[in-house]
């Protein structure tokens, strides 16, 4: 199939990739976070075809698949079932809304980068289908059924932050989430003369088949032992890191690291948010610095490439901060570096990776950008 680049659509969708700043994975256990959308975005153009069939064209990988609306399945492609996912949850919610359509794909979003292109993707779908076929969904029901369709067609059991950020992204702005209650703030995106360069390891990582939804279990197990004695805490970002101390001598050794990582990196968004707020910016970054010593040695969802791009800095007094960011296993690191600079940074980095690990550096530099639109 070779769909017309010059067909005209009835709509097109910008949704963009997220970024974390801090709060990783925290998310799925009700903690804070601090996310924001990005100017590098998937391009969804949709059209409506009159037929029981959907067909989506990606021009990234040049090749299409079929989808049968009274047919939904999970495919063997990974990619495929973010979309089946959005329409099989729109149908749950608003059941008869969705006819067939054709969908053309392009992104500039680096895949398995850790700036969440899955969810970019989900909520282009689901954004776009409420527009061409007029549903009605909100901008959290949106969020909801790409969350949805995550869980059960692509197996990742992932907070709301990705979906969310996606969605409610605003630029030179970035969201203060509480992903307990969905309460959220704008925080200004104001890091003076310093910029943010991700440097992706180009180490994929696939979250369906990693660590991922181990650690999420693992913080259920330790909430379960938390509330015999506490049965208040219906999350665990909720308990302190004081009662978590509590537990050192009752938890399994690795169930309670995973604990304390969660409480103490839901202390430190909030503290990092003041720093931003106060213009701390090196204040700012020391806590990212604490969040990465946390991934690594208290949750375990780094990597060697990780950190050895995040141990790099130390001691350039032009990098305030860094850590991993993502789900971890490879993907991207986040670094926040003086705008004088950058290329510096980057000339001296890139080659030093190299040789330790024979695998090409990319670095990308990303301004803060509005949520899924459509243009």
């Amino acid at each position: 199939m070779n769909m017309n680049p010059k067909k005209k659509y009835d709509v097109i969708i910008e949704s963009p990739g997220r970024i974390n700043l801090i709060g990783e994975h925290v998310d799925y256990s009700g903690g804070h976070v601090l996310p924001a959308a990005i100017d590098k975005k998937i391009t969804l153009s949709f059209t409506k075809n009159n037929t029981k069939t959907c067909t989506v064209y990606s021009e990234n990988f040049k090749n299409h698949f079929d989808i049968k609306l009274d047919n939904l399945k999970r495919s063997d492609v990974e990619w495929h079932n973010y979309i089946i996912g959005v329409i099989f949850h729109i149908n749950v919610l608003k059941p008869d809304t969705i006819k067939g359509f054709d969908c053309t794909i392009h992104s500039n979003l680096p895949l398995g980068s850790g700036v969440s292109s899955s969810a970019a993707l989900e909520c282009g779908v689901a954004k776009g289908l409420n527009e061409l076929f007029d549903i009605g969904l909100t901008d959290l029901e949106i969020i909801t059924v790409s969350k949805d369709a995550e869980h059960t067609f692509v197996g990742t059991k992932c907070g709301i932050m990705d979906q969310f950020a996606v969605v409610k992204g605003s630029k030179n702005h970035l969201l203060l989430l509480n992903c307990e209650t969905l309460d959220h703030q704008l925080i200004p995106a104001d890091f003076g003369d310093y910029r943010i360069i991700l440097l992706n390891t180009n180490v994929s990582h696939n979250l369906a088949t990693s660590e991922y939804n181990v650690r999420r279990d693992e913080c259920n197990t330790a909430l379960e032992a938390i509330n015999k004695k506490y049965p208040q805490y219906t999350l665990l970002a909720q308990v302190t890191p004081e009662i978590i101390q509590e537990f050192k001598n009752i938890l399994p050794q690795k169930i309670f690291n995973r604990a304390l990582y969660i409480t103490k990196e839901n202390r430190r968004t909030l503290y990092a948010v003041e720093c931003l707020k106060n213009k701390d910016i090196k204040g700012f970054g020391e806590w990212l610095y604490k969040s990465h010593r946390g991934l690594t040695s208290l949750f375990e969802v780094s990597c060697d490439e990780l950190d050895f791009l995040v141990d790099f800095t130390h001691g350039l007094n032009y990098v305030v901060g860094a850590r991993m960011m993502g789900g971890g296993f490879g993907g991207c690191t986040i670094n926040i570096i003086h705008k004088d600079s950058c290329d510096e940074f980057i000339n001296s980095i890139s080659p030093a990776y190299l040789e330790k690990f024979n695998i090409n550096l990319t670095p990308i530099t990303v301004a803060i950008s509005n949520g899924v639109s459509k243009i």
